[in-house]
Parts: C-alpha cells; sequence; structure tokens
C-alpha cells in the first residue's frame, strides 16, 4: 500500500469563513440548533405561512449513518438571517386566507408537540448540518484564483459538484440529504480558475423563496411516524386551497449531476432532472425543469449512466405509492426516449443506483424497502426487511419487455452506489463492482454498531443462477470506501481501477483510494490533519491512451483548523498533487460531480 499526504498550504486569501462557538442555552425553540456564524446562508422563516408536501418526496437518496459519538454544536448568529424574504405577499383570497390560517395553526400545534419529544441523530440539525455540512450562500464568478503549482493543459472546462445547502432554518427534523441542491462550479481554462456556486431553482425552492419560509416537508427528517401523516394531511389541505403547487416537482435537485445531450442535469430521484447552464463567464443558471421535451413524465434517479461507447443514458425511475414501482428507459445520443418498461418487483423498493454492462444493464433489488403503513404505528417508511433476499436483475440493454430478466440471488447485499460492471462470456458471468454497507437498517436507524462500506466484487453467473462476493481490499488494509468512480470512458467495460472516497472518520472524507480491482492493492492520497473531502472526479488526459490512468483526480478540500477550502488536482498515476485552486469561500460536503469539457461548453443547447 503506498501513502500520499497533501502538503499544507499557507496562502492567505479572503474567506467567508465560519467560526466556532458553544451553543446558546434554549428550551423553548427548535430554531436555536447551533451554526457556524458568518457562514449560513438559509433564512429565518418568515412569519408568513403555506406549506406543501408531496408523497413523491419520499423517493430520496441514500442516507449516510450516524454512528453514536460525542456532539459539539456551533452557534448561528441572528444577523446570518435576512429580516424579510417575502418581495410580494401571496395573492390569496379570502377563503385561502381563512384556509392558511387555520392550517398554519395545525402546523404550530404539530410542531409543538414534536418539540416535547429528542430528536434522533439522523433528523437532527444539530448534527445533520454542522460545521462544514452547514449551508453557505450563493457566489457570483470570482474570477483569477490564486493557483498552487501547475494546471494540466489537459484539463480545459468546468468542475462541478452537487450537495445539499438548505436556504432556510429548519423548524423541525432535518436529514443532511433533505437540503436544497446546490452546485458549485470551478472553472479551469489556460491555467486560470474561477469558482461559483448557485442553487439550482427547484419549483420548491421558488416557492419557497417567495413565501419566505420552508413550506415543503423534509423527506427524510420529517415524514416518520404520526407527525408525518399530520405533514401529509398538511400538505394535501394546502394544495386543495391552491397555498402551494406540488405539480410541478417537489424535488430537491441535490444528488447528481450528468451532462448529456448537450445540457447539465441536476438530480435527485425524488423529480425529473433540472437543466443547468453554465454562462460563458462560468456562473450558473437553472433552465428549469426538463422532461426531454415532454417524453419524461415520471421521476428519474440520481445516478443514470451514459455508455462511453454507444453515447446512450440509461435510467430508472421507482414509485412508492403505486405500481409500477419500477421502470427501466434509456436516450439515443440525440435524446429520444425508449418506451418504459416495467420491472416487475414485490413491493416499492430504494433504488439509488444500478449498472450498465456492454450488453445489459444491472439492477439492484435490495432489503431497504418503502412501507408507507409503518408510519401508522409510529415508525419510518423506509425500513430494512430481514425477509427479503437481495438479487441482480440482468436485462438486456434493448429489451421492450422483463420478459426476459434474469434474477441472480446475493443473500445481504446492500449496496448504495455500484462503480461498474461488466460481462465476461468465457465464464457466463457478469462482474459487479460496489461498495456493501452493513448493517443496512443503521442508514435510516440509530444504531451502536458503527457502519462499515467494504468495497465488492459480485459475481453474477447468468448460467447456474447464483453468485459470489468477495471483499476486493484485503482485511488487513479494509477502509470505509464510498462516493467515487472509475474511468468513465470505460463504463460498462472491465476496469482495473476504481477511485473511491476513504469515508473515515465516518462520514466525513480524509482522503481517496486508488484501488486496484483485480489485485486489491491500494494507494491512498490523504487530505492531511483535520482536512476532509468528496468524492474523488477522475479526468481522463487522453480518451485514447492505453493506460487507463492517463488522468487526473479532482476533490474540493476543506480545512476545518483554517476553515477554508480548495480543489486539489492530483496526478492519478501516482497520485502526486499537481495544483491546488484556492477558493475564495468555504465549500461544504457534499455529493456527486462531473466534469464538462470546454468543447462541450461551447455546444450548449
Amino acid at each position: 500500500m503506498a501513502s500520499s499526504t497533501a502538503p499544507t498550504s499557507n496562502t492567505t486569501v479572503t474567506w467567508a469563513g465560519a467560526h466556532h462557538h458553544k451553543l446558546r442555552s434554549s428550551s423553548s425553540s427548535l430554531l436555536d440548533l447551533g451554526f457556524p456564524s458568518k457562514s449560513i446562508p438559509f433564512r429565518k422563516p418568515n412569519s408568513r405561512r403555506g406549506n406543501a408536501i408531496h408523497c413523491a418526496a419520499l423517493q430520496s437518496h441514500s442516507v449516510l449513518h450516524y454512528p453514536r459519538q460525542p456532539f459539539h454544536p456551533k452557534e448561528f448568529s441572528k444577523d446570518d438571517f435576512p429580516e424579510n424574504q417575502i418581495t410580494q405577499p401571496p395573492q390569496w383570497n379570502f377563503l385561502q386566507r381563512a384556509a392558511a390560517l387555520a392550517l398554519d395553526r395545525a402546523e404550530s400545534a404539530l410542531v409543538s408537540h414534536e418539540r416535547q419529544h429528542p430528536l434522533p441523530k439522523t433528523a437532527d440539525p444539530r448534527v445533520q448540518i454542522a460545521g462544514n455540512f452547514a449551508p453557505v450562500p450563493e457566489q457570483p464568478v470570482h474570477h483569477s484564483l490564486p493557483v498552487s503549482g501547475t494546471i494540466p493543459d489537459c484539463i480545459n472546462g468546468v468542475y462541478l459538484r452537487n450537495g445539499a445547502n438548505p436556504l432556510f432554518e429548519p423548524v423541525a427534523g432535518h436529514h443532511f440529504f433533505d437540503g436544497d441542491g446546490m452546485v458549485h462550479a470551478v472553472t479551469l481554462n489556460g491555467g486560470s480558475a474561477s469558482y461559483a456556486c448557485r442553487f439550482t431553482e427547484t419549483q420548491r425552492l421558488v416557492q419557497e423563496r417567495k413565501l419566505g419560509r420552508p413550506v415543503f416537508p423534509k423527506a427524510i427528517g420529517e415524514l416518520h411516524g404520526h407527525s408525518g401523516i399530520a405533514r401529509l394531511l398538511l400538505f394535501y389541505a394546502r394544495g386543495l386551497f391552491g397555498l402551494v403547487d406540488h405539480n410541478h416537482g417537489t424535488g430537491v435537485a441535490n444528488a447528481g449531476l450528468v451532462y448529456f445531450n448537450q445540457r447539465l442535469l441536476a438530480m435527485s430521484e425524488d423529480d425529473l432532472p433540472y437543466q443547468v447552464r453554465i454562462k460563458p463567464s462560468g456562473d450558473l443558471e437553472t433552465v428549469g425543469r426538463y422532461d426531454f421535451d415532454k417524453q419524461l413524465r415520471s421521476t428519474m434517479i440520481a445516478h443514470p449512466k451514459v455508455d462511453p461507447v454507444s453515447g446512450e443514458l440509461f435510467a430508472l425511475s421507482y414509485d412508492v405509492v403505486q405500481k409500477p414501482y419500477l421502470k427501466y428507459f434509456h436516450f439515443s445520443p440525440e435524446g429520444h426516449k425508449s418506451p418504459d418498461v416495467e420491472i416487475p418487483i414485490a413491493g416499492p423498493t430504494m433504488m439509488h443506483d444500478f449498472a450498465i454492462t456492454e450488453n445489459y444493464v444491472v439492477i439492484p433489488d435490495q432489503q431497504v424497502v418503502f412501507k408507507l403503513q409503518e408510519m401508522i404505528t409510529g415508525g419510518s417508511p423506509v425500513i430494512y426487511d430481514k425477509n427479503k433476499k437481495s438479487r441482480f436483475g440482468i436485462l438486456a440493454k434493448n429489451a421492450q419487455t422483463a420478459s426476459d430478466i434474469i434474477w441472480v440471488e446475493s443473500p445481504d447485499t446492500f449496496c448504495f452506489h455500484l462503480w461498474n460492471a461488466w460481462e465476461e462470456p468465457e465464464t457466463n458471468e457478469v462482474v459487479v463492482i460496489g461498495s456493501c454497507m452493513t448493517p443496512a437498517d443503521s442508514i435510516f436507524n440509530e444504531c451502536e454498531e458503527n457502519l462499515q462500506s467494504v468495497l465488492s466484487e459480485i459475481r453474477l453467473n447468468l448460467k447456474t443462477g447464483e453468485s459470489t462476493r468477495r471483499p476486493i481490499v484485503p482485511a488487513s488494509e479494509q477502509v470505509n470506501l464510498e462516493a467515487g468512480m472509475v474511468n468513465r470512458t470505460r463504463l460498462g467495460r472491465k476496469t482495473q481501477y476504481a477511485y473511491l472516497a476513504i469515508a473515515e472518520p465516518w462520514p466525513k472524507v480524509s482522503g481517496f483510494a486508488k484501488v486496484d480491482l483485480s489485485t486489491g492493492d491500494v494507494q491512498k492520497y490523504q487530505y492531511g490533519d483535520q482536512r476532509y473531502g468528496g468524492e474523488p472526479y477522475f479526468v481522463h488526459k487522453d480518451p485514447t491512451s492505453e493506460r487507463e490512468d492517463d488522468g487526473y483526480i479532482l476533490a474540493f478540500v476543506h480545512d476545518e483548523k483554517t476553515w477554508k477550502s480548495e480543489l486539489h488536482i492530483v496526478n492519478a498515476m501516482n497520485l502526486q498533487l499537481e495544483a491546488t485552486v484556492k477558493l475564495p469561500s468555504r465549500v461544504p460536503y457534499g455529493f456527486h460531480g462531473t466534469f464538462v469539457n470546454s468543447e462541450d461548453l461551447a455546444n450548449q443547447a
């Protein structure tokens, strides 16, 4: 095993930093949640009210488990919240105003009741969005950023990363994954760098900003038990009176990013994608909810796959309420959608990711499922079903129906992310590379056992219907590996390397690993003392290169001592730091990214 550590930089820049404070004593309000000061973009809720909830919001992406550990919250300043967020009062008639008043009183009673009970850490804002998990304000473009080292000539384009960034201060339960989507963009051109970050202007965010307060429910943080049912009822009531509009999506678009058919799409599986345009200046603007010219009429998961050879986009859509619970479809390079293929599964299932090979799609049907009836007995609608058997469905990419799907059981296998898959015809096997998490139920519920994420090779025999699973990294070198990728010019084909975040101490990321998938050899790039980052993104140097690792890793890194953030550009072959871009503001820990090269930038729709 080899290891590198990022050098510590002494360059000083003006930062929109946050400072550590002790939590102010208060027993009267959940508004005193303890966030770092001078960095909070979410707004203090306005007294005007109007709410919305949508069952589709239950279709949220994977939840990270936070083991029990001492927690030291931080305080926010009231100065962080603008006094008035309503530019124009809602134009409601007398009946609507009366309904709004009555529903607001019902909601106040609900919140008062909720405050009498402690929140689990998986829904406690003081835990979920503390430190560098806390949100930041939007930033316009900052040009000519300080650069240490030399940015490689081949890196010409924009690195973008999505993440959760709540606009408003939570008033009740909140999970990190509930936040509004914000895209961070670093433009790299001719050795120079610029930075901007913007909210994705979802229908949800636009309505909440107009009303001056959070009105849509938090899919993970709030929709639990009887109070979750009450929030759903409040939502439907507000919708009936026209106080909010949930007919044009309720999603946050905070998870995935993909560039396809001349469009950058921001996604979370609770809605359609949103198109975001990259301006010539390097700034970002939301074009709007994108339905592929009215072809897409259902949600789409946050991890669609672009085949590097055919240029097609492959995707899934799942429904937590009604059949069909799962659909598969794909798009031609020009954006023409195939008919939906209904995939037969027994009930609503969490389907955050899947994989493709040269000829197949690989669909995981695992043990984390949706059972809305659990809310009636006071529980979470997202549960681990120990009686269900995990399996993978292998379906031809061009299938018109699911009649020929091959299901292969893989006992007790639970992967939120699948990094790659390929075919090995000589053994009639499909090989799947993913990070297997245990215990699976801990990602939604507190437990004493710490979560493990084990990089694994899963072999599915299409002839015998049997499977095997093995950890790729030797036990002596085992670390939690989550969030990452392979060289995407070889997606769906056999790859030698995967580049994965070292998710330790969980849920922070202390570096990334380059793993040889055949030998289990691990090379590590460590960010340094109290420096943490997120997903490593591989950018190839030359798509025709014979060396699979001929390229660079891009990753945001945050220093928790100085409260400064930067972009690291690391040589993927030897894990040596090539360049560091000093960023003008803090970049919170986030989710998934992409890179759009200069040629694609010039051809955006």
